[in-house]
């Protein structure tokens, strides 16, 4: 008989002990990145809130610490539309070593004009992407210094139906602002999934892979206070949508999977299993157009040149 046993159920309700570890949760002050800060919180690791507003930071940490008590939490002032900042970010998270980065963090526009980062980026794909880029070079060394550390990249089901352009990443010919933030998010997850490509090439024990948050909606969220507010009338107009949706808690199941669970591999996409929009996390396919090799080593290359890191981005 063998001496192994099958490893129990995945519990979103009991999730494993991360004590001694520490995770960097950027966007972790409010929406899908408050919820994975709070659950991560519940297993005694150091979170860390990346958030450039430092008032909805304390205001998210108070309420974590409302609800888990004894959390261990920090917040690091990071701005993702300035890349010098970003590239110093490290210097502030006063470790030695992070387990995981949530890249979490985002801008959604609806309307036009066309906006820039103070680099002069598109603004959606420069914070999306080309933030998230810079900010895994600046942590590289901390995270080789992990045993087994865990980029995990909060993908979009806007990604699906969308299309990278490699002569216009940047959407700088024609530009429509849902359609840049859905290429935003796939130049993101496409990213991710050379970023581990590369990294299994050199044996590195840092793994990348995705997770996204299926359907989740702000009238399907529970209350948060200082953080999120759900009135009744929110929650009776978003009760019919519950069928199909979900709230950001529960949004932000795939993500901590992904950050936890110690059958995760590299190169995975995780979501929610009921038609990829709500409910418990499983493994989902990776969309060919994610992982095309020509295209994303275009990718590659135009945005570590855009982040103004090397391209050898994975020295981790």
């Amino acid at each position: 008989m063998s001496s192994t046993y099958p490893s129990p159920p995945w519990d979103v309700h009991r999730l494993p002990s991360a004590a001694g570890r520490s995770f960097l949760v950027t966007g972790g002050n409010a929406g899908i990145g408050y919820f994975v800060a709070e659950q991560l919180a519940g297993t005694g690791a150091v979170v860390v809130l990346g958030s450039r507003d430092g008032a909805k930071a304390s205001a998210a940490m108070a309420s974590i610490r409302s609800r888990v008590p004894g959390a261990r939490l920090r917040h690091l002032r990071l701005d993702l539309a300035d890349l010098a900042s970003v590239r110093t970010a490290a210097d502030g998270l006063g470790l030695d070593r992070l387990d995981a980065v949530v890249h979490n963090a985002g801008v959604a526009l609806d309307d036009p004009p066309r906006c820039t980062t103070k680099d002069g980026h598109e603004l959606m794909f420069g914070v999306n992407h080309l933030g998230h880029v810079a900010l895994t070079r600046a942590l590289a060394p901390l995270l080789s210094a992990a045993p087994a550390a865990r980029v995990v990249t909060v993908g979009s089901f806007a990604a699906r139906s969308e299309r990278l352009d490699p002569d216009d990443l940047q959407s700088a010919r024609d530009y429509r602002p849902k359609r840049a933030y859905g290429r935003s998010k796939l130049a993101q997850m496409s990213f991710a999934f050379e970023l581990d490509r590369r990294l299994r090439a050199r044996g590195s024990t840092v793994l990348s892979l995705v997770a996204h948050p299926g359907g989740a909606l702000d009238s399907l969220t529970p209350a948060r206070p200082g953080v999120h507010a759900a009135t009744r009338g929110s929650r009776l107009r978003g009760a019919p949508a519950g069928l199909l949706l979900q709230g950001k808690d529960r949004g932000a199941w795939p993500i901590v999977r992904a950050v936890l669970d110690p059958r995760v591999r590299g190169g995975q996409l995780w979501g929610p299993r009921a038609f990829g929009l709500r409910g418990a996390p499983e493994l989902e396919p990776v969309r060919a157009h994610m992982t095309d090799p020509a295209l994303a080593a275009r990718l590659w290359d135009a945005s570590c040149e855009a982040a103004g890191v090397e391209p050898d981005l994975a020295l981790l």
